[in-house]
Formats: structure tokens, sequence, C-alpha cells
């Protein structure tokens, strides 16, 4: 509800244009869609002579998803995962299910990973994610019931598990209880667990999105955070879409598929290198030596499918809630 509270106050109150659009997105794009949208409102008016205001609403993705089905007035949505979007077409009549078929790379412009940020000097001495469930260590991590870069966090741990443990499932269930026995406070998104980690002082390790842990390098120079790369990770893909009810009743069609189209222009893949997502155009990622090469593993190595996950791992009486005796 306060998602759409909100952007329905920021569209009553854009400045007035030919065309509006209302991206709904998760809350680690802002400052990359702040670039996005300007250099896409420049070219579209001097291609078509029409001037467009891109207004942004960010949320957790899951979050998002919700309110979008619930009536937020999205011409599109940059979501946090899959999973996200494919609640909107199910649960609603915005978008057809075969939705991922309609742009390059399953409709994911760009991707990240999963990677961890520590304090000065790493006192505690975190290297991998066996180093998250020894005892004393406080880890800071937004909710996977909420946030869409939580459940990323929850499935890279099990992933990296379930390689230690050589498959075994109860044992890298374990693992990830120990993991999440060590998160005292899971804030609702990956940009609220920022703010706790570097601001709030709070934890010993922030385990996010990797263009979050450039985020607290950059923003708390003085502070020394260390980006620490595990062995291996996650392929976090961060996919788009064009909500088709809406951009109908919005007239909007044309200049919203031209938006979501223009993620995958090199200058605008260079955009998201510069915010640290890694591009999908393999040329651009080459120049950027600070995204290096990673292990990284999909959500099919690890599960059928992201429905299944969810159902398995995130859903009410699923795996996370059994942690913590029930829903949390």
């Amino acid at each position: 509800m306060r998602a759409l509270l909100g952007a329905l106050l920021l569209l009553s109150t854009v400045a007035h244009a030919d065309a509006v659009l209302l991206n709904a997105s998760y809350d680690p794009t802002r400052e990359l869609y702040q670039e996005v949208n300007a250099l896409f409102a420049r070219e579209w008016q001097q291609k078509t002579g029409e001037r467009v205001t891109i207004a942004q609403s960010h949320e957790a993705s899951g979050k998002q998803a919700r309110a979008v089905i619930e009536g937020l007035p999205a011409d599109v949505v940059t979501l946090a995962l899959p999973y996200d979007i494919d609640a909107i077409a199910t649960k609603s009549d915005l978008l057809p299910e075969a939705w991922r078929e309609r742009l390059p790379d399953h409709s994911t412009p760009y991707t990240s990973t999963i990677v961890f940020v520590v304090r000065r000097g790493n006192p505690k001495g975190i290297h991998d994610w066996s180093d998250l469930v020894r005892p004393g260590t406080v880890v800071t991590m937004p909710n996977p019931k909420i946030s869409g870069g939580a459940r990323w966090v929850y499935l890279a741990a099990y992933g990296y598990a379930m390689r230690a443990s050589g498959g075994d499932e109860a044992r890298a269930r374990d693992f990830v209880r120990r993991f999440y026995r060590n998160a005292p406070i899971m804030d609702s998104g990956s940009r609220a667990a920022t703010t706790t980690f570097a601001q709030r002082r709070m934890g010993d390790v922030l385990v996010s999105w990797e263009n979050e842990a450039f985020l607290v390098e950059h923003e708390f120079p003085e502070d020394g955070f260390e980006i620490i790369r595990p062995s291996v990770s996650i392929v976090a893909e961060t996919p788009v879409a064009l909500l088709d009810k809406n951009v109908a009743e919005h007239g909007t069609r044309k200049v919203a598929q031209a938006y979501l189209q223009f993620l995958y222009r090199p200058e605008v893949q260079e955009l998201a290198a510069k915010h640290h997502f890694r591009p999908v155009d393999a040329a651009v990622l080459s120049r950027h030596p600070e995204l290096p090469a990673m292990k990284l593993f999909t959500v099919e190595e690890i599960a059928s499918s992201w429905q299944e996950a969810h159902r398995v791992h995130f859903s009410d009486g699923g795996v996370f809630d059994s942690f913590f005796g029930g829903s949390r």
C-alpha cells in the first residue's frame, strides 16, 4: 500500500510531459535508473520530439510485485528476481506468463551476484561462507520472506552448502539454519541492510548484492570497508518486463518498449557496469576488472525452477520458516 500511495503521489507531481512512464523497481537500482532515465529521455525527445518523464518507485522486490498486483500503475517493472514477475503474471492479467521470451537474455539486461562486506582489517577473518556460521559472527542481511535480494543471499548460501556437503540436502539445510541463527536482525530490503551495517554499525559482515558492496566502499571510505568474494556464489538474474494492460490503458506501449530495449544498448550497459551491475554484453563486462570473473552457479543447478525454490524454501511453512519454528 505504501508503494502504491507513494507512486500515485509521484505521478501526480512529475513535470508536465507528453508521456509519463512509471518504472517499479527494487531498492538498489535507484542510482542506476537516475542516469538511465535522463539519458533515455534526452534521446527519446531528439528522436521523436516527444518529452517523456520516467517516474521511479523503489521498494523491496517482493513488495513491489505485490503492489503491482494490487494496482500500482507501473508501465514496466525492473525487479530483483524472476519469481516476482512470474507472480505478477500468474496473479493478474497484466502480462503473459511467457514474458521472459520477449527480450534478449531471458529479459535480463544485467545481472549481479552475492558478496560480503567486512570492516577494516577483516577482524573476524571472514573469507568464505563457512566463516559466516562460526559462533560469535554477526551477519547483517535482508529478510528472504520480504526481499528479493535476500532470496538470492539464501540460495547462494544453500548452493555453497550443497557443494560443500557433496549434495547432502540435510547437511545443507543445517548449514543455512546456522547461517540465519547468526543474523539477529534482518531488514526489509537490501538497501535497509546496507544502512544497518554501514551507518548504524551493526554486524560483523554484510551479505548482499555486489553493487551494494561497492556502495558501502564508496560512501564510507573513511571506514575502510572491504569487499570479500566467496569461493562460489550465484548468478542473480534481475529481469525486466512490460505490463501490457497498463501500457494499453496509459497509451505508453511504444515508449515503454523502447525504454526496456534501451537497457541493452552498449552505452547503457556501460552505465550498468558503472553502478556495479554485471552487463550481459560481454565486451562491456571485459572492460571492467572491478567486476572479476567468479565461480557462479544458477538457480536451476540447485532447484528445478524459481517456483520450486520458492515452494520449498520461502513459502509459508517452508524451510526458512522451519529455522524459526514458524513464519518470520
